[in-house]
C-alpha cells in the first residue's frame, strides 16, 4: 500500500520511529501539508494519514486512489465523514490513547491554578524571598481543595479518570452528561471547579457562554482541556476579567495556532498552554501503535475503530 502522512511532526518531532508504520506498506511522512499540496503529495495514496490538515468533499473527490483515512488523534471533524463513507473510503481514530496524560494536565492546569507554583518561583529566583520581612509570602490566594465539588462536564474515559484524581484530592464529585448526572445549570451553580470533557457537536459548540459563567460561583475555575469551540472565548475573558469567576486553565482555543490578541492572552488569572495535554512521549507513542494497527487491521478486511 501507498501511505502518505500529511502532517506528522506533531505525533513525531523526531522522538519516536515510524517504523510501525512501515510495515504496512511504503510510507511517505510530510512534517506539514498546506490545503493546496494534498493532491500533489497524496494523489496516488492508497492510505491517507492526518491530524489536523484538513480533508473535504472536494480534497476528497479528488483522490480516486483513496480507500482509507486514519485519523491521527480521537477527533475526527478535520474529515468529510459523510463524503467519505458516500465514496467507500473508511475513516477510522485512536480512541484511548492519552486518557491519563489528559487527565493529569487538567490536574495539573487546576493546582496551578490554586497555588501559581510557576510565578512563585520566578519571585523567589528574583530576589523576592530574600528581601522579604517575613519568612513566607505569597503572591496569590492558596487554595485548599479538600472538601470542594468537581463538576465534570462530560464522563467518558477522560472525565471519569480525571475525576478520580479529583476524589484522590479529597474533593467531591458530581457529572453531567448525556445519559447521567445531574442539569448542567445545577452543575454549574454547585461546582467550585468545572472541568469540560465533552466532544465538539453542533449541540455543544458553545455551550459554556455568557449565561451560563454568570451561573457559577466567583471564586469558581474553569479547566478546559477538551475543545475550544466548547467555551465562549470573549464570554470567558469578559467573566475572567469582572470577576465573575475566579480563574480558568485551558489547553485549547477555538482556532488554533491562535491569532495574535485573543481575548484569553490578557484575561485575569487565566492560564493557556499551547494543546500539549496529549503530547506525553508516553500517549503518543500509544498513538503511533493503535494508529498502525488500524491501518494493519484494514489491509486484512477487519476494519476497527472505524467512524463512518
Amino acid at each position: 500500500m501507498k501511505i502518505v502522512v500529511l502532517d506528522g511532526y506533531c505525533l513525531n518531532p523526531g522522538d519516536l520511529s515510524w517504523e510501525p508504520l512501515e510495515r504496512q506498506g511504503a510510507v511517505t511522512v510530510y512534517d506539514r501539508t498546506p490545503a493546496e499540496e494534498i493532491l500533489e503529495r497524496a494523489g496516488q495514496a492508497e492510505v491517507i494519514l492526518t491530524n489536523k490538515t484538513p480533508l473535504t468533499r472536494e480534497t476528497l473527490a479528488a483522490l480516486p486512489h483513496l480507500r482509507y483515512v486514519g485519523v491521527l488523534a480521537t477527533g475526527y471533524n478535520v474529515v468529510d465523514t459523510v463524503a467519505a463513507r458516500e465514496r467507500g473510503i473508511l475513516v477510522t481514530n485512536v480512541p484511548a490513547y492519552g486518557t491519563d496524560s489528559v487527565a493529569q494536565l487538567t490536574i495539573a492546569l487546576l493546582l496551578e491554578l490554586c497555588h501559581h507554583v510557576g510565578a512563585h518561583s520566578g519571585a523567589v529566583r528574583s530576589g523576592a524571598w530574600t528581601t522579604s520581612a517575613d519568612w513566607s509570602f505569597w503572591r496569590t490566594p492558596q487554595v485548599e481543595l479538600a472538601g470542594k465539588t468537581f463538576g465534570c462536564v462530560g464522563f467518558g474515559r477522560i472525565g471519569a479518570q480525571t475525576a478520580r484524581i479529583a476524589e484522590a484530592l479529597g474533593m467531591r464529585v458530581v457529572v453531567h452528561s448525556r445519559s447521567q448526572g445531574v442539569a448542567l445549570d445545577g452543575l454549574l451553580a454547585e461546582s467550585d471547579v468545572v472541568s469540560l470533557h465533552c466532544p465538539l457537536f453542533p449541540e455543544t459548540r458553545g455551550m459554556i457562554g455568557a449565561s451560563q459563567l454568570q451561573r457559577m460561583k466567583p471564586s469558581a475555575f474553569l479547566l478546559n482541556t477538551s475543545r475550544g469551540p466548547l467555551v465562549v472565548e470573549q464570554a470567558l475573558a469578559d467573566a475572567l476579567n469582572a470577576g465573575t469567576i475566579a480563574g480558568a486553565g485551558v489547553d485549547v482555543l477555538s482556532v488554533e495556532p491562535p491569532a495574535e490578541g485573543s481575548p484569553l492572552f490578557t484575561a485575569k488569572n487565566c492560564i493557556v498552554t499551547p494543546h500539549i495535554a496529549w503530547a506525553t512521549r508516553e500517549a503518543r507513542g500509544r498513538l503511533m501503535e493503535i494508529a498502525a494497527g488500524n491501518v494493519a487491521a484494514f489491509a486484512v478486511g477487519a476494519a476497527k475503530n472505524v467512524v463512518n
